[in-house]
């Protein structure tokens, strides 16, 4: 029988499966058959976005897997190129055809944008637009951080039900969390496992971080799947990266064991407090405007 995800309950009822596949830099011509494999392994969650130019793909692969759509969970993201009242609503359309269905259920503003945050806030008020007329089952922020919420939360109708953050055992945003905790949004960890630190030609990695590998071997676990379950029982959703069928299955494998309190806590005390993706303020018009295609 195929293993089954636990899943968050966002603060609007919909429920979000706690674990799922992320497809950035997975690359278009592998990303259909990854999501295949996902799915096959039971995955009901799938991440993209439109910045990662493979939302076609994903599509194709969720068809490709005849599981009905209503059983899968659909999230992507709108680039700032496309922030903006109209220019969101009509980013929307361009996603929602790319991926061939007509509702999503869950989509985000991919960055803050905090040079320009009044498109930000136009762009979310497009967003409660979809909302309101159910074209989005859910509505989120990704990369926000606690300054750009407040801001949000301030000219806002709707509390963002996600913010998808970069979090693994060397950075943990604990404080971004804890505001998560007292606005009733959920955490969705991106690189969870590391790999922005494992891949950007760091000598110091998770994947070889010995308090990880112990717990792993007194698991009988790898310690990508040590830290996909310190996510799960922390209470955070999770959607690691990969385009290997075996990898992908690994990651999926995280519902058979328990990690101890003083296990959890080890991993909490790993936290360096340095991030490995940009600086969410870095990431402006000028330096990662790009134009999204149409559908």
């Amino acid at each position: 029988m195929t293993a089954k995800s636990p899943s968050i309950t966002l603060d609007n009822g919909v429920q979000m499966p706690a674990l799922g596949l992320g497809v950035f830099q997975s690359p278009p011509a592998e990303t259909a058959a990854a999501v295949e494999a996902a799915i096959a392994t039971g995955y009901r969650l799938i991440d993209t976005a439109a910045a990662y130019f493979n939302e076609r793909e994903v599509g194709e692969g969720i068809r490709r897997s005849g599981i009905p759509r209503d059983e899968v969970f659909i999230e992507t993201k709108v680039w700032i190129s496309d922030y903006g009242y109209d220019a969101t609503l009509h980013a929307f359309d361009k996603s929602a055809r790319k991926l061939g269905v007509d509702h999503l259920d869950l989509l985000l503003l991919h960055q803050p944008l905090s040079s320009a945050f009044d498109r930000t806030l136009e762009a979310y008020r497009a967003l409660e637009k979809l909302l309101a007329d159910r074209r989005v089952r859910a509505i989120g922020v990704s990369n926000f951080m606690p300054e750009h919420l407040a801001r949000l939360l301030g000219a806002a109708s709707v509390v963002p039900a996600v913010n998808q953050i970069e979090v693994h055992p060397y950075f943990q945003q604990t404080a971004l969390q804890r505001m998560h905790a007292q606005h009733g949004i959920a955490t969705q960890a991106w690189s969870p496992i590391g790999g922005v630190i494992a891949y950007g030609g760091r000598k110091k990695t998770t994947f070889a971080d010995p308090t990880l590998l112990e717990i792993g071997r007194q698991c009988c676990k790898s310690a990508a799947q040590v830290m996909l379950r310190w996510h799960l029982q922390e209470g955070r959703s999770a959607i690691p990266k990969s385009v290997k069928p075996a990898r992908i299955a690994e990651n999926f494998e995280v519902f058979d064991f328990e990690l101890t309190r003083e296990q959890l806590a080890a991993i909490d005390a790993l936290d360096t407090e340095v991030r490995g993706g940009p600086e969410p303020d870095s990431i402006t018009l000028e330096n990662y405007g790009r134009p999204i295609p149409e559908a």
